[in-house]
C-alpha cells in the first residue's frame, strides 16, 4: 500500500514540475526589413534564469543567424531583440531551444520583407552641414498619399517627426531637417501599408567652419475660430510659393484636419492626439490651399488655431471652399489619418527599438 501511495505522490510530482517548466514565445508574424524583431516571452522559470532564444533562417535547411540570452523577470516575462537591418527577405524563425515542456510553444515563424524599393531616394546621401539638409524622393503608394517620416540623430535622440509629409500625384515629396551638429542621421519612411525603410544621411563639415549665409526668415501667420463636428471651421490658406509650408493645429483638443491639396485630392490628418499639434508638410506650389478642421469627439466645441510657416495669407472662410464641394467622396465623417493609427504607433515604436539598437551596438 505504502509503495501505491509513494507512485502516486511521485506522479502528482512530476506532472507539477513538468508545468513549472512551461515556456511560451511571442513574434510577429510577418515583419519589413530593418524593422526590429521583439521577441518577447512568458516562463514559470524563477527570476533571473537565462533563456537562450535563437534566430534561424529557412532555406532547405535553418541556419543559426543571432543567439542571445535573456533573464526572467519578476513579473515571469522576458524579451529579445533581434536586428534585422543587414539580413534577406524570407522565412525565419525565432526559437527558445531545449526549453520548456506540456504546453510550452518555443518556436515562431517570422516573414521578413523588403519594401526598400517602394521608396527612391533623390536627394544626396552626404551633405554638408549648414544648420538643415534636405530630403527628397519618390513613394510607390496611392497618388498624393504621403509619407510619415521621422530622423534619429547621431546621439539616438528623435529630432524629427514622425511627421506627414504630402506628396504629389506622382508621389514625390520634399522636406528640410533642421539639425544642431554633424553626423549620421537614420531617415525612416513609413506609409499606409507600414514600414517602408530607413536611409542614413551623413552631415559632414566643422561647426565652427560654417560660413553664415544671409537669408530670410519664413514668415509664420496664424488664424483662429470656434469649431465642433457639427459646425466645422475652415481655412484658406496662400503659400508665399518660396518652398514648402508647414501647417499645425494649436495643441488643446484632438482636432482632425482635411485639406485640399494643389492636386485636388482630400486628404485628412488626425494622428498626434490632443497633446501634440496635428502638422502637415506641404511642397511648394503658389495655388491656395483649403483647410477644414473640426474637433475628434462629437462632444467637444472648442477654439482651434491654425498656423502656418512660409505662408503668403491665413484667414478663416466664412463659407465651405469650392475646393471641399468640389473634392470627391467627403471624409468628414472620417476619423482616420493618412497614416492608420496603428502604422504611427508601430513607427514610433520601431524608431524608438532602432535607437534602442544603435546605442546597444
Amino acid at each position: 500500500m505504502k509503495k501505491i501511495v509513494l507512485l502516486v505522490l511521485g506522479i502528482v510530482c512530476l506532472i507539477s514540475a513538468v508545468s513549472a517548466y512551461q515556456v511560451t514565445i511571442y513574434a510577429p508574424q510577418s515583419l519589413a526589413v530593418g524593422l526590429p524583431l521583439l521577441v518577447n516571452g512568458t516562463t514559470a522559470f524563477g527570476v533571473g534564469t537565462p533563456i537562450d532564444v535563437v534566430l534561424y533562417q529557412q532555406v532547405t535547411t535553418s541556419t543559426e543567424i543571432d543567439r542571445q540570452i535573456a533573464y526572467v523577470q519578476e513579473d515571469h516575462t522576458f524579451r529579445v531583440v533581434f536586428d534585422t537591418t543587414r539580413l534577406s527577405p524570407g522565412a525565419y524563425k525565432v526559437e527558445v531551444p531545449a526549453s520548456g515542456t506540456g504546453d510550452s510553444i518555443t518556436m515562431r515563424q517570422v516573414l521578413l520583407v523588403d519594401r526598400s524599393a517602394d521608396l527612391v531616394l533623390t536627394s544626396q546621401t552626404t551633405q554638408a552641414f549648414s544648420g538643415s539638409f534636405s530630403v527628397s524622393g519618390q513613394v510607390a503608394s496611392d497618388a498624393g498619399s504621403g509619407v510619415q517620416v521621422a530622423v534619429i540623430g547621431p546621439d539616438n535622440s528623435v529630432v524629427f517627426g514622425p511627421t506627414f509629409v504630402s506628396a504629389d500625384s506622382m508621389g514625390r515629396f520634399s522636406l528640410v531637417v533642421p539639425v544642431s551638429h554633424p553626423g549620421n542621421y537614420d531617415v525612416s519612411f513609413t506609409d499606409a501599408r507600414g514600414y517602408i525603410t530607413t536611409e542614413t544621411v551623413t552631415i559632414v563639415g566643422d561647426m565652427q567652419t560654417v560660413t553664415p549665409v544671409q537669408t530670410t526668415a519664413a514668415i509664420t501667420l496664424s488664424a483662429h475660430g470656434r469649431s465642433s463636428r457639427d459646425s466645422p471651421i475652415y481655412f484658406i490658406v496662400q503659400p508665399s510659393g518660396n518652398g514648402p509650408m508647414t501647417v499645425y493645429t494649436s495643441a488643446s483638443v484632438d482636432w482632425v484636419v482635411e485639406y485640399v491639396d494643389a492636386a485636388g485630392n482630400l486628404q485628412t490628418v488626425n494622428d498626434q492626439g490632443g497633446s501634440v499639434p496635428n502638422m502637415i508638410v506641404l511642397l511648394e506650389s503658389d495655388k491656395p490651399l483649403f483647410f477644414k478642421v473640426y474637433p475628434y469627439r462629437y462632444s467637444v466645441t472648442d477654439d482651434v488655431t491654425l498656423t502656418a510657416t512660409n505662408a503668403a495669407s491665413i484667414a478663416v472662410s466664412p463659407v465651405v471652399p469650392e475646393g471641399f464641394a468640389a473634392a470627391q467622396g467627403s471624409m468628414a465623417e472620417t476619423t482616420s489619418s493618412p497614416l492608420p493609427a496603428a502604422v504611427c504607433i508601430s513607427a514610433a515604436i520601431g524608431a524608438a527599438a532602432c535607437a534602442l539598437l544603435r546605442k546597444k551596438n
